[in-house]
């Protein structure tokens, strides 16, 4: 039986934290908020998705960010992302080449790394 994709990522936040969350993930990204399960809204955090893009903030109590482990988000306008991020004031860090990609590195309000990638496109 093969796995056939990912359907959602999980990250952590602090508790109580969840407009920060909106703000970063809806607002700066772009990801539209989705109410979570009834039975799961207890627990607090937030959901975030837009198509095959589902990332979950889920509370955890003794929070330390993730920051190498991360998301890898494939981005249709790089630029334009990165210029809404710093008019944000949210520090933008280039990553290594990799063939094909434009790849940077931000950090979630929590200290979480997320990484943004562009396609290049070959003519």
């Amino acid at each position: 039986m093969p796995i056939v994709g990912i359907e959602h990522v999980q990250i952590a936040m602090p508790p109580g934290e969840e407009s920060v969350a909106r703000k970063f993930y809806s607002e700066v990204l772009g990801i539209p908020e989705v109410p979570k399960p009834p039975n799961l809204v207890k627990r607090g955090g937030v959901w975030f998705e837009s198509g095959s893009v589902k990332i979950h903030l889920g509370i955890e109590k003794e929070f330390r960010p993730a920051r190498k482990a991360h998301p890898a988000l494939l981005v249709a306008n790089l630029a334009g992302l990165v210029e809404k991020l710093r008019s944000h004031h949210i520090d933008v860090i280039d990553g290594e080449p990799i063939d094909g990609y434009w790849r940077v590195y931000v950090s979630d309000p929590f200290g979480n790394r997320i990484e943004l990638m562009e396609r290049y496109a070959y003519g």
